[in-house]
């Protein structure tokens, strides 16, 4: 495990699995979407695709299935899958997760988010007091190449100012990890949606929010 020799100005968050506790539901939407065409997915193949554009999720799902696919089934499944999302979700903010961003803003730090989630979904789930706490979001359909490419976390550090090496990224799946590493960032994986076998590419695991003032010499109740 790894510790941090210098503390972060920035701290930038995930949303799925580490703001909202979601991740149920985008399985649901997925494997409901899906099912028609005979394709099953897991939880474990929606929970470690997390942060990827939904394109090349689909893809990739549809692929391993051995089924031949359009442009256009691409996006009816897609639709469908978004539907499905909308009609079941139901809002659920990870408990004290509001207080905690107020008290990093309060303590000085910028806050970003990055998301695979387009804008627009990213505006609906998440509630305005907690969006307008965040000083940048960067979402998947903002940036040209998703996770596990870097760029989302790079686009995140240049909109705030700071270099990679002073931002500190809280992220819960590989993708999301590989995208931090690879943007040069610390990054601490939280074990909010896969067991911590799964996210050993992070600086540090953790198993709560809070956890991460373990090592940057500040608290914040969680």
């Amino acid at each position: 495990m790894h510790r941090l020799k210098v503390k972060p100005r920035a701290i930038i968050f995930d949303m799925d699995g580490v703001i909202i506790d979601s991740m149920p539901y985008h399985f649901l939407a997925w494997y409901e979407a899906l099912r028609p065409y005979g394709v099953r997915v897991s939880c474990f193949d929606v929970y470690s695709k997390e942060g990827e554009k939904w394109e090349k999720t689909l893809k990739d799902l549809l692929g391993r299935a051995q089924i031949k696919y359009s442009a256009r089934m691409l996006k009816e499944i897609f639709l469908k899958r978004q539907i499905i999302f909308k009609k079941n979700f139901k809002r659920f903010i990870f408990q004290g997760v509001e207080d905690f961003l107020i008290c990093l803003k309060r303590q000085g730090y910028i806050l970003g988010l990055v998301t695979g989630s387009p804008i627009e979904e990213v505006e609906k789930i998440l509630p305005a007091k907690i969006r307008l706490l965040f000083n940048s979001i960067v979402a998947g359909n903002q940036v040209k190449r998703g996770k596990p490419h870097p760029e989302p976390y790079l686009k995140c550090a240049q909109s705030i100012g700071l270099k990679p090496r002073q931002c500190l990224v809280v992220e819960n799946a590989p993708f999301g990890i590989e995208s931090a590493k690879k943007a040069g960032m610390f990054c601490v994986a939280l074990t909010t949606s896969l067991p911590r076998e799964y996210l050993s590419k992070a600086d540090i695991v953790a198993d709560k929010l809070s956890d991460i003032f373990g090592f940057i010499e500040n608290s914040c109740g969680v």
